[in-house]
């Protein structure tokens, strides 16, 4: 435990009765101005907000929607980047008895509208000019829309729609109707009950368009104090916001953790400068999807090509080292005396810098959800000493209902379940699940709601075992899972993993199903095959052109025939194409929570899977591209198909 820290002083039973704005209310008035709840980077400086200014700006702008007309049941959309101004938002709506959705920040104009319209929302806070702009473009569309809010007056000034209203002029409202009903707001509160609505969730829709999860106050608050008994946080705690709000990992972390526990949430300046910001606030807990940690893999394994040749040789050895103890522990097994010495010289030497520079130097507990997580990845932060747990969860339940415990962790599973939490596999090896933080339904959607509960227990579409300690084993999406020609099943994921520790592969889809060989689509990393590129003269212009150099393809082969090891002859790629762009959530190739959307990316790239099968060396392509800011660019070229050497 911290120093003076103490693990909850504002002592909060959570009942069934409990609501996330009784919660906050409680929280803040215990802490007032004594203690900061969150800090936002402005300007270079870090600007902290304590309980009571988080309090009376959550006061006013529930009021002020009051006074706007909201009503019970109401709800209230929120798009931008991480910052106070939307906690406040959603706050407030929870706060005035309304029911709160969350958009990605970098979703399409289409998306915005079919959440919009779906969920019947009457407000929307955006942060500022773009945010508006994609609000007022479907504002004629959704005809329960109401208001669009805005707080960054940046661009703002040429605005003059009826619709439109700052957030300060609804703190405005709020100040009016405090005066005329001083006790309106804790009244409001007061009101609340655990098995109401609270969030509405649209789901990351791999196969369809999104579904709204419906999230009780008491589904968040549960799953909560579950994984916090498992794993205690402190109020004394640094958490750095810097995932979408609209993912529920973040709303897990940063509201049914966070309120619970009081520790500090931080907002980065921008989201390109989340990295350097962690770095600075060294949080004690991480909760973040694979991708990142790939994204840190990647930093480290670049900064190791660029290295003189005694810093590689360090890195190197401590790296051996770490893998060697990391791996003890994996197997339970105690560590020799020298081991630990050996251990802690690398850590002085070599990794004391290294976590220090991803950010990581005072983690207590890091986790990894929302896709599967490679077993080389996962040894990779072990052996830099990270405290990397696995989860498993999805909106459904509230975020998580299995993960690793300490002294307990095993790279190829996910854990065993948190307490109050059953997990069974069915006869067809789907995982289903029973909690207190299973979600009430679909909004809207009573057959998909039937299909995904029933008799109480959530229906996970994955498949998976349990193994002989109890822990989770998760395979694949069922839809996902393939079958190789020799009839075994395999998971295409568990290879694209392995495909994506390589720092020169960014994305990867590997194809087999029911099929003579596997075959794989590699989307290489840019600005990493770039620089390589530039170091051995290799001239180029474009991506399209980089990924169709022969001697890129060198390169890529001999990461493919790294990740064929160990694996079964039949499961191996034998075959395999660079892509001539990256896959793109804009593009429809990913969710927004970068889960390859398979079925949609099969038929958009029909002619290279096809190709991939055929006997011939090329495919030609003939397609066209659009850009973030609408414009469009044709692309002619021709994709060269590599056999795999020894395969």
């Amino acid at each position: 435990m911290p120093p003076g820290g103490n693990k909850n002083s504002v002592n909060i039973e959570i009942t069934k009765d409990l609501t996330i704005p009784k919660l906050f209310l409680q929280r803040a008035k215990g802490y007032g101005n004594d203690r900061v709840a969150m800090r936002e980077k402005e300007f270079g400086i870090w600007r902290p907000i304590t309980w009571g200014q988080y309090l009376e700006n959550v006061k006013l702008l529930a009021l002020g929607l009051i006074r706007l007309g909201l009503r019970e049941g109401d709800k209230v959309a929120m798009i931008g980047d991480n910052r106070p101004e939307g906690l406040w938002a959603e706050m407030a709506a929870l706060c005035a008895r309304g029911i709160g959705v969350w958009l990605f920040q970098d979703c399409l104009m289409e998306e915005v509208k079919y959440i919009i319209d779906h969920s019947d929302t009457r407000f929307v806070f955006g942060e500022g000019q773009e945010e508006v702009d994609k609000a007022l473009s479907i504002y004629d569309a959704c005809p329960k829309l109401e208001k669009i809010i805005w707080d960054d007056p940046k661009g703002m000034r040429n605005y003059h729609e009826e619709c439109l209203i700052s957030l300060k002029e609804v703190q405005a409202l709020g100040k009016e109707l405090d005066r005329e009903q001083p006790g309106l707001f804790e009244e409001m509160i007061q009101k609340g009950h655990g098995d109401e609505v609270a969030l509405l969730f649209y789901t990351s829709g791999t196969t369809a368009a999104p579904k709204g999860a419906l999230l009780s106050h008491w589904n968040l608050l549960s799953m909560g104090k579950n994984l916090m008994s498992v794993d205690p946080c402190f109020e004394t705690d640094d958490f750095v916001s810097y995932l979408p709000f609209a993912w529920i990992g973040e709303q897990m972390m940063s509201i049914s953790c966070g309120l619970q526990i009081g520790f500090t949430i931080n907002f980065p300046e921008e989201p390109e400068t989340a990295q350097e910001n962690i770095r600075e606030i060294g949080p004690h807990v991480m909760f973040a999807p694979p991708r990142l940690y790939e994204q840190m893999t990647r930093t480290v394994q670049v900064k190791h090509l660029d290295a003189t040749w005694i810093k590689r040789k360090c890195y190197d050895i401590s790296t051996k080292i770490g893998y060697h103890v990391a791996d003890l522990k994996f197997k339970k097994k105690p560590v020799p005396w020298y081991w630990a010495f050996l251990e802690a010289l690398a850590y002085v030497v070599v990794q004391k810098k290294l976590k220090d520079h991803l950010g990581l130097s005072r983690i207590r507990y890091a986790y990894s959800g929302g896709a599967a997580m490679g077993p080389d990845h996962f040894r990779f932060f072990h052996a830099l000493g990270v405290n990397l747990k696995q989860i498993y969860g999805q909106t459904e339940i509230a975020g998580i209902s299995v993960v690793h415990r300490d002294g307990d962790i095993k790279f190829d599973t996910v854990g065993i379940p948190l307490p109050e939490t059953e997990v069974k596999i069915t006869e067809e090896g789907e995982i289903i699940s029973r909690s207190p933080s299973v979600f009430l339904g679909y909004y809207k959607n009573p057959e998909a709601t039937k299909e995904t509960l029933r008799d109480g227990w959530l229906h996970s579409g994955d498949r998976g075992f349990i193994d002989e300690d109890g822990h989770l084993v998760v395979f694949d999406r069922s839809k996902d899972v393939m079958t190789l020609r020799d009839g075994r099943p395999f998971s295409p994921q568990y290879l694209e993993t392995r495909l994506k520790f390589s720092p020169y592969v960014k994305d990867s889809w590997v194809i087999g199903d029911q099929r003579d060989y596997v075959t794989a689509v590699l989307c290489i990393d840019y600005s990493v095959v770039g620089k390589w590129a530039d170091e051995k003269k290799i001239t180029y212009t474009s991506y399209p052109e980089l990924s169709q150099k022969s001697e890129v393809y060198d390169l890529i082969e001999k990461q493919i025939r790294q990740a064929n090891k160990d694996l079964p002859e039949v499961a191996r790629v034998r075959k395999f194409v660079n892509l001539y762009k990256e896959f793109d959530p804009d593009d429809d190739e990913l969710t927004r929570t970068r889960k390859l959307r398979r079925a949609f990316v099969e038929k958009r790239y029909k002619d290279i899977v096809d190709a991939l099968y055929a006997d011939t060396d090329t495919v030609h392509i003939d397609t066209t591209i659009t850009y973030e800011d609408g414009r469009e660019s044709q692309i002619k070229t021709d994709l060269h198909i590599r056999h795999v050497a020894g395969q």
